[in-house]
């Protein structure tokens, strides 16, 4: 008899193709090694701002959702950090400053549309962004503080103060995905969902690479 392979095992599968296409682009990898300029790490910043306000607003519509509710927590709160490192990065009119790239608003787009009326897409985009964040995430922030002679002023973002262990808290939130109450058709939509994040984030470094281009030309 062949074992259950759990849901979030599963999703991790599905999904580790999608996950090392975003990395490798070549904006993300030229900023992670060294190539890249403080300005293009202030760039991805931005386009992040826009990304977690939609994402946190939908957080916020999803709290008494008996589904989604499970995965949210407090602690992995981002919008309040992204401000922060935009005060320091740019400077106090920052909102006056930044504009979502094409490929952001598409992204913006889809997680409003999404969360407003499927948990389990609200799940989907959640656990792209906040599991990658605890992973890859720390490591990048790390590097951009080395690199750029930041103390935590401008890596806010990356710092989550009050998850003492990343590593037990995405084991909890694993867990979490496994004991959710759907279907094999609803995790396949899940799964699909998932990778459709992933692809935003693909799009958008090649966003990010296209409007460095014609800053240059």
């Amino acid at each position: 008899m062949n074992a259950v392979v759990p849901f979030s095992a599963a999703l991790r599968e599905r999904s580790s193709s999608a996950h090392s296409t975003a990395e490798c682009d070549g904006f993300m990898a030229d900023l992670i090694s060294g190539a890249g300029t403080r300005d293009d790490y202030i760039a991805l910043v931005v386009q992040h701002w826009f990304i977690y306000e939609a994402l946190e607003a939908a957080t916020e519509r999803m709290r008494n959702d008996p589904v989604a509710s499970v995965f949210i927590s407090d602690k992995l709160t981002r919008l309040p950090a992204l401000e922060a490192d935009l005060e320091f990065l740019i400077g106090a009119e920052w909102r006056q400053r930044i504009a979502p790239l094409p490929t952001t608003q598409a992204y913006v787009s889809r997680i409003r549309r999404v969360a407003a009326t499927w948990p389990g897409g609200f799940v989907a985009h959640h656990y792209t962004r906040y599991l990658g964040d605890l992973s890859g995430g720390i490591f990048i922030g790390r590097l951009m503080q080395r690199r750029f002679g930041f103390d935590t002023n401008g890596i806010g973002f990356y710092l989550f103060g009050d998850i003492a262990d990343p590593k037990a808290f995405k084991n909890v939130y694993r867990e979490q995905l496994d004991a959710a109450p759907w279907d094999d058709e609803e995790k396949a939509r899940v799964i699909d969902e998932v990778l459709v994040a992933y692809r935003f984030n693909t799009e958008l470094f090649e966003d990010l690479a296209r409007a460095k281009a014609a800053q240059v030309a």
